[in-house]
């Protein structure tokens, strides 16, 4: 399935990376399923922070590393989803976790090559470190698949 890219963004702090997913979460509906790729450090946790506290999410938005999945009540909207899929080997774990993807808004850091099936409609949101180490640069790009995300545009 073909991409459109719908951002390229460089966010210099954690709170820029934090007030990317409150900005995120305007567009954001029961259904949507994001992907969120990038190295331990990356920001990963802190956009789906941010993301969580535009929604009005329940609890303190943290990384599932453990329990591998935490569903946040939101107010006045669908749940939240956090899945850290980085101990995943399988669409098939991800299955047996039981996620009620048409209602909530999933976010899934590790999850590529783990959902396919689940919809046609997802954003991709891939994050790289300055790899040189002289900067917190992050190099964020949004990627949209499927009918959901035409027209939809986030710079």
């Amino acid at each position: 399935m073909s991409s459109r890219v719908i951002a390229k963004l460089n966010i210099e702090t954690p709170e820029e990376m934090h007030a990317l997913g409150e900005r995120l979460a305007q567009i954001f509906r029961a259904g949507d399923l994001i992907l969120l790729t990038g190295p331990l450090g990356a920001g990963k946790t802190t956009m789906t922070r941010g993301v969580g506290e535009a929604l009005g999410a329940i609890g303190n938005v943290s990384s599932p590393t453990f329990v591998l999945a935490r569903t946040h009540k939101c107010v006045g909207g669908p749940d939240l989803v956090h899945v850290d899929a980085y101990r995943l080997t399988s669409a098939a774990e991800l299955d047996d976790l039981d996620i009620d993807f048409a209602n909530s808004i999933t976010l899934v850091e590790w999850g590529k090559g783990l959902t396919d099936g689940i919809t046609e409609d997802w954003l991709d949101i891939e994050i790289e470190r300055d790899h040189t180490g002289d900067s917190e640069t992050r190099a964020v790009l949004i990627s949209a698949y499927g009918d959901r995300w035409a027209g939809v545009s986030f710079e």
